[in-house]
């Protein structure tokens, strides 16, 4: 059984931005530190300087970090207290994801005008199929070199690209290329490229995974690729070795799909200490009501189930949905349901966390709005949309959801304002 090691960086011609790019029509570009790098493009007085992203309080969660903060251990996902402990002297943000969404919107772009085929899979990464871009742009190496001077040179970040054969490897390239790089891997070195890499390596194989491979002794994926199929099976399942199997090989037929449908919009707010106060938690269902309504508008959808999800003290999670027979992307209306919801409910005991989501979504172009009995011609949808235009021009942060849908301090106005 071979050694496992990191994924590589560099150094190798064999996987360099100049190798052999024929049969390898699949990018995979990947934003680099992107929510940190926006704050910095933002402010450039932290270009070189530690930057954590993240929530601030004591549950905060890093979402992301630079490089710089990098080296003393900071790492996505860990808790923000201990980024402090490794890190005390970096500059923590909030973040800000009108920001991000802006950015992400522009880079979007940049690839599309490349080809029609392009899947996001976040904010910061998609995968693009260029095969039908060669005529225009050259083979694919080319390609990645042109999307990374674009995004350099139009919005002022920094991205690596993985260009591959298949969907699998082209990710793997990407992280091997990270920070800022380009590496292609021939259709012709697949495997020798996939073998020595960890078995943490591939999709699917998490923590409990890599440590029962481990215990059977597969370090490697080409230690995977050589065992016996029955053994996986019975280790990690039929369906898992199969798949396991199969990317061990370097087989990955899935095609680029471009656009994916969200199936629902949410958010969620972790409160640095459990609250019981009900006023407080309608203030955050209001804002999070507010959050959902402005990503539904912005992404031109509308759904009709609207759901709740409370966290208790001790970690226990509760969920509660409402179906409406007319669609919506209304602030107002998804809070009026997550708060009757909330109301019903009524947990009696410390709460964690709180989240709003909006499921069964449908194009709101190809979704008539229907007007209530009663309900008048222009309402809220229509106070939304100015409100929306309004931070569009000046900042979000003029407005206030309180202000926006009439509800402060637990009292309501059942007007709405005009628009």
């Amino acid at each position: 059984m071979g050694r496992s090691q990191s994924l590589p960086r560099g150094g190798d011609p064999r996987f360099g931005p100049d190798a052999d790019d024929s049969g390898c029509p699949i990018l995979h570009v990947d934003m680099d530190a992107f929510f940190a790098s926006v704050e910095v493009r933002r402010r450039p007085e932290l270009r070189g300087r530690p930057v954590v992203v993240g929530g601030t309080g004591p549950r905060g969660v890093v979402s992301s970090a630079s490089y710089e903060a990098r080296r003393y251990g900071v790492r996505s996902a860990m808790p923000t207290a201990r980024a402090r402990a490794l890190c005390p002297h970096a500059v923590y943000l909030p973040p800000d994801f009108t920001q991000y969404s802006a950015a992400s919107a522009a880079v979007m772009q940049i690839f599309r005008d490349v080809t029609p085929l392009v899947e996001p899979l976040s904010l910061d990464e998609a995968f693009l199929d260029v095969a039908g871009a060669r005529r225009l742009f050259g083979p694919p190496a080319a390609i990645a070199r042109r999307i990374r001077e674009r995004v350099a040179g139009e919005q002022g970040l920094s991205c690596s690209v993985g260009v591959a054969p298949s969907k699998f490897v082209a990710k793997l390239g990407s992280t091997r290329a990270k920070p800022d790089g380009l590496l292609v891997v021939p259709a012709t070195r697949v495997l020798d490229f996939l073998h020595p890499l960890p078995v943490s390596a591939l999709w699917g194989v998490g923590e409990r995974s890599t440590e029962t491979l481990r215990r059977l002794g597969l370090a490697t994926i080409g230690d995977l690729a050589e065992a016996p199929v029955g053994m996986l099976r019975k280790a990690l399942g039929e369906a898992s070795a199969a798949h396991l199997h199969e990317l061990a090989w370097g087989r990955d037929p899935r095609r680029v799909t471009p656009e994916q449908a969200e199936k629902s919009i949410g958010a969620e707010v972790t409160f640095d200490v459990d609250v019981t106060d009900p006023l407080e938690i309608r203030r955050a269902l209001l804002a999070l009501a507010e959050k959902v309504g402005i990503r539904l508008r912005r992404a031109g959808q509308v759904g009709r189930t609207v759901s709740l999800k409370v966290r208790l003290t001790d970690f226990r999670t509760v969920s509660r949905s409402r179906t409406a027979g007319v669609p919506t992307d209304v602030a107002r209306e998804i809070f009026d349901t997550v708060w009757a919801l909330y109301t019903a409910l009524d947990p009696g005991e410390p709460v964690r966390l709180v989240g709003v989501r909006v499921e069964g979504l449908a194009a709101a172009r190809e979704t008539p709005r229907q007007l209530t009995l009663g309900a008048p011609e222009r309402g809220w949808r229509e106070a939304e949309a100015a409100a929306d235009a309004a931070a569009a021009r000046f900042g979000r942060s003029v407005i206030g959801p309180a202000s926006l849908l009439g509800v402060r301090e637990g009292r309501r106005n059942e007007n709405p304002p005009r628009p």
